[in-house]
């Protein structure tokens, strides 16, 4: 008896550690399934701002691109969140047959001791059993022996009704982990239904795209240029703010143009080693969007053959949208360059966040700002309809990858 009970609470042991573990799974797959929901429900809302804008067939693509993509994630994280259910259920399965199997023994145990207990009922009988011992000591031992068998036999009775609202509570989860899993299957399907809509629509436009493919190649490579011009601008500012902050600190300017490191003074090295130790941790320069266009060189999104090069990254976002500082510093510019509405750069010790296509500036050049603080809006351009951001990192002259520096991005 006392073998099987060490055996029954090792087991115990085992499935309810397995179920803390895939709880916390659990939870963490459907923060991630809400999080890829709302994102499509944005994309889905940007998407429907925009129809009667006059956007290009290049526009449309990279937007049923990236929804297609998103909602493939969607439909992944669904399965797994499905699969761990399934893993639950399981789980809660073997719990209950465990708990079936010692709730029978403890109740065939309890049931002996009942009936060993009414064959020697009588109040008589119990005061008998102690008036005849040979004396006191033993008389003692034997009234010990009735307070301890009491006390065993309530223990029992409350192990049972104790084991009994487990099993009544394992049976409620085992309910609902059940209509749980219904529910997810059933949002899947409608989000397969849903991809395989979005994939006949992007078959379309890629169709008309290759009919005129010199034509959209030819604006590809106009917008890398305009692109590359924006990137020596950001660049030559960045230059120049090194050297003022030089000058300023006292060490010797040759070139204006040429300065390519900051001389850190004491105060702007704790930024900057603050701003190095919060690495992949730094927030959003934006309070919701999606990444459109990542940092490097890549294939474009819709014409694969012909490589670009991004500087940065590309973020686009709701009409109205705030950007924000990823880290205190202070504004060293606020420009109007071509092609990239206004941009504002700040600057973090030795380094430089740059956030660009940015209108209703609430900054100004020289202001200390801190995290997380508004410096103006994403414009929306009037003839696409979209809100896109491009945001850059520089270490003094060098260009950083900003998804190696935000969180999650």
């Amino acid at each position: 008896m006392r073998f099987s009970k060490v055996i029954y609470f090792i087991v115990l042991l085992l499935v309810c550690g397995s179920s803390f573990s895939q709880s916390t799974k659990q939870q963490q797959l459907e923060e991630e399934r809400q999080r890829l929901r709302e994102e499509i429900e944005q994309m889905k809302q940007l998407r429907a701002d925009n129809k009667l804008k006059a956007r290009s067939v290049l526009d449309e693509v990279e937007t049923i691109n990236s929804q297609i993509s998103t909602r493939k994630n969607l439909i992944k994280i669904t399965n797994q969140q499905a699969n761990l259910l399934i893993r639950e259920i399981n789980v809660n399965l073997k719990k209950i047959s465990v708990y079936r199997k010692e709730l029978t023994v403890l109740k065939e145990d309890y049931a002996k001791m009942i009936s060993k207990s009414y064959k020697s009922k009588s109040h008589q009988s119990r005061i008998m059993f102690l008036l005849s011992s040979s004396n006191f000591a033993q008389a003692y031992k034997r009234l010990q022996y009735m307070k301890q068998y009491n006390e065993h036999r309530k223990k029992q009775a409350d192990q049972i009704e104790s084991n009994a609202k487990e099993l009544q509570s394992l049976n409620t989860d085992l309910s609902r982990q059940k209509k749980d899993k219904d529910v997810l299957i059933e949002e899947n399907r409608e989000a397969q239904e849903k991809l395989d809509e979005e994939k006949k629509e992007q078959q379309i436009l890629m169709a008309s795209i290759r009919k005129k493919e010199g034509v959209y190649t030819k604006q590809i490579k106009e917008k890398q240029q305009q692109a590359n011009a924006i990137d020596k601008a950001i660049e030559k500012l960045i230059r120049e703010a090194i050297a003022k902050a030089n000058k300023k600190a006292g060490k010797k300017v040759t070139n204006k143009g040429s300065a390519t490191t900051f001389a850190l003074t004491a105060e702007a090295k704790i930024l900057a080693d603050s701003f190095t130790s919060n690495k992949g941790k730094l927030p959003w320069p934006v309070g919701t969007g999606k990444v459109t266009k990542k940092f490097g060189r890549q294939p474009h999104p819709t014409l694969p053959n012909i490589q670009i090069n991004s500087s940065g990254v590309e973020i686009e976002t709701r009409s109205g949208e705030k950007a924000r500082a990823i880290f205190e510093g202070e504004v060293i510019a606020i420009q109007k360059l071509k092609g990239a509405s206004r941009l504002v750069q700040i600057r973090h010790g030795n380094f430089i966040t740059t956030y660009y296509n940015i209108e209703n500036i609430t900054v100004t050049e020289g202001q200390k700002v801190s995290t997380k603080q508004s410096i103006g809006e994403v414009r929306t351009n009037p003839t696409t309809g979209r809100a896109i951001m491009k945001f850059l990192i520089y270490q003094n002259a060098t260009r950083l990858n900003p998804q190696s520096w935000i969180y999650k991005m």
